[in-house]
């Protein structure tokens, strides 16, 4: 791919500041700016090629005007996006103010959505209770209700943010969703896959949140955990069944929930980080810490404080790292990270005065250029007649000739067998509207053999996967192939992931393993050894891994000195030398004194 930065000149350029140089951003709000003009409050934004053309579009349920009030607001609003930076509003329903998921969540191929709200007025089944999911019909323009046994209406207020994930790894997706006060604060209810719901958790209804919640995996361990800005707590690991216990020992506290809380994988372990806004209006990053089961600040060179209010994490220059925006009083900035928790300024985008959080999310690709864009609501405007006003601000880099970047999976996560995933990848498609995308999966490594995912996909850069049943290995790839007018590229997973139950970072089969390895004592103290390679059995090398899957060092045949390496549990894994077959990788725990 063509990396080279290009700033556009354009009438409406929000330009870098000179001295950064780094990543420039063109406002391309024609069509989602005033369109509806909206009124006040928070509100929050999601990205799906909704109608399947194969352009990114934005949805959201609104701010405090949805629905008609002292606006035009109402229902679900979709900006069709059309590839270009350009957009064109189509709304449908009566209720409004709150946040928005987006998933399949009866499998039919399309888009669905789900989403909690405060303004549940409608007089029909679509928008009558605080939280929904609906069903689409592949439009972007209809939508049924499927959400009995949800949130009812006139049981709690001021449900918001939500999302969606395969909560129990059964096979479809699930929903949560938090408010933004006293009430049902972090609830999950699983999909029983009929248009009902089971409620499966809900916090202590004396929290009070920020209005943030999504659904990742933070600790590898293959269950869907949760992030949300709530005071009970920041962060809540998932036992695989629809529970959840806290687990943000380490985290900072507030008693209003982290300010603008966001996810992302910071430290290329496979496992979610976060990003928030602090007390002083700083921005900080965290990660966390498998062996001490802590979170520890990586937050370097960042700004202690100042006016930040909302965050993403996100990889912004497609380098295989993690990136963070922050948004506050009418500054977009982005610090580039290099995976070790050093930052530096690389955007700064001006908005009007006083310019507070709204929303904000990144992450999609409006132009095809292969980088992600930004969409942002802030409320600027003197008071008393200030107003949320709705921006887009694609990078402006030049589009290069065709190629793929994969974003999801990177490598270290774990997918159990038989769950719902999302496989993301970023694009550079001249003639975008014709380009198809094909996803292989090989379990064996980067040499295959693959079997196929699915072909011919629109160029949209999301697809949603049920990770086939009955596969244990740790060694997995995703292979992108683009195919168009430009000819064909390809892009792989950079390193491994994992899939089924096994240790993390490696293939540890619930089948039948070989006896005739053992690698030394289980508690070793200086000196592991491994007994000599014998015919052609195992290769004559293995290798030590730390719990995260990472290789500690190489393994040869006899004693090997591991004085410098620091105690814990580590794993010793050895492959065949005559199979592929994941049962043919050895793998066993060993205890370092």
């Amino acid at each position: 791919m063509n990396r080279r930065m290009v700033v556009a000149v354009a009438a409406v350029l929000l330009a870098v500041g000179p001295a950064l140089g780094q990543l420039g951003y063109v406002e391309c709000s024609t069509g989602f700016q005033g369109s509806p003009v909206m009124d006040g409050g928070r509100t929050e934004l999601e990205f799906a090629d909704i109608n399947n053309d194969g352009n990114m579009d934005i949805l959201s349920i609104g701010d405090h005007g949805n629905p008609y009030i002292n606006t035009q607001e109402h229902g679900v609003m979709v900006w069709f996006g059309d590839g270009h930076g350009g957009w064109s509003v189509f709304q449908y329903g009566d209720f409004g103010y709150g946040g928005i998921a987006i998933g399949d969540v009866n499998w039919d191929g399309k888009w669905d959505i789900g989403y909690g709200m405060h303004h549940n007025y409608s007089g029909v089944d679509l928008g009558d209770d605080m939280l929904e999911v609906a069903l689409g019909d592949g439009t972007g323009q209809m939508w049924t209700a499927w959400d009995d046994s949800l949130v009812p209406g006139g049981s709690v207020w001021g449900e918001f943010s939500t999302d969606f994930a395969d909560v129990d790894n059964d096979g479809d997706l699930d929903v949560g969703s938090t408010s933004f006060g006293y009430g049902l604060v972090d609830q999950v209810f699983l999909n029983r896959g009929d248009g009902t719901w089971q409620h499966s958790y809900g916090a202590s209804d004396s929290s009070n949140n920020n209005m943030e919640f999504y659904f990742r995996d933070v600790n590898r361990d293959g269950n869907v955990d949760f992030i949300s800005a709530s005071s009970a707590a920041s962060v809540c690991f998932g036992d695989g069944a629809g529970g959840f216990t806290p687990c943000d020992t380490g985290l900072p506290t507030s008693s209003y929930g982290l300010s603008g809380i966001s996810p992302g994988d910071v430290d290329n372990d496979g496992g979610c980080d976060v990003a928030f806004a602090n007390a002083a209006g700083g921005v900080e990053v965290w990660v966390y810490n498998d062996s001490t089961r802590r979170w520890q600040s990586w937050s370097g060179t960042l700004p202690t404080s100042g006016s930040f209010e909302g965050t993403q994490l996100c990889d912004m220059n497609a380098d295989g790292f993690i990136d963070l925006c922050a948004l506050g009083a009418g500054h977009t900035k982005v610090w580039l990270g290099d995976g070790d928790g050093n930052w530096t300024e690389a955007a700064d985008i001006t908005t009007p005065s006083p310019g507070y959080y709204t929303a904000l999310r990144t992450g999609a690709d409006f132009d095809h250029n292969g980088y992600p864009d930004i969409a942002l609501i802030a409320d600027e405007g003197s008071y008393p007649s200030d107003k949320n006003v709705a921006h887009a601000f694609r990078e402006s880099s030049a589009t290069g000739s065709l190629s793929i970047f994969p974003v999801f999976p990177r490598g270290g996560e774990k997918l159990m067998d038989g769950s719902v995933q999302f496989i993301d990848w970023w694009s550079a498609a001249p003639g975008a509207e014709s380009t198809r995308v094909k996803l292989e999966l090989s379990t064996t490594g980067r040499s295959g053999p693959w079997q196929p995912v699915v072909d011919t996909l629109r160029n949209a850069g999301r697809y949603q996967w049920l990770v086939p049943q009955g596969i244990v290995s740790g060694d997995c790839y995703v292979r992108y192939t683009v195919s168009g007018p430009g000819g064909t590229d390809e892009g792989m997973t950079p390193r491994a992931f994992i899939i089924g139950d096994t240790v993390l970072g490696a293939a540890e089969s619930h089948r039948p393993q070989a006896t005739d390895f053992k690698p030394g004592a289980t508690v070793v103290s200086g000196v592991l050894v491994m007994p000599e390679a014998r015919g052609e059995k195992r290769e004559s090398r293995g290798e030590l891994l730390d719990v995260a899957g990472r290789k500690v060092m190489a393994l040869r045949p006899g004693p090997n000195d591991v004085s410098h390496v620091a105690p814990g549990v580590y794993f010793v894994r050895e492959r065949s030398a005559v199979s592929r077959e994941p049962s043919a990788v050895s793998v066993r725990k060993v205890v370092i004194q």
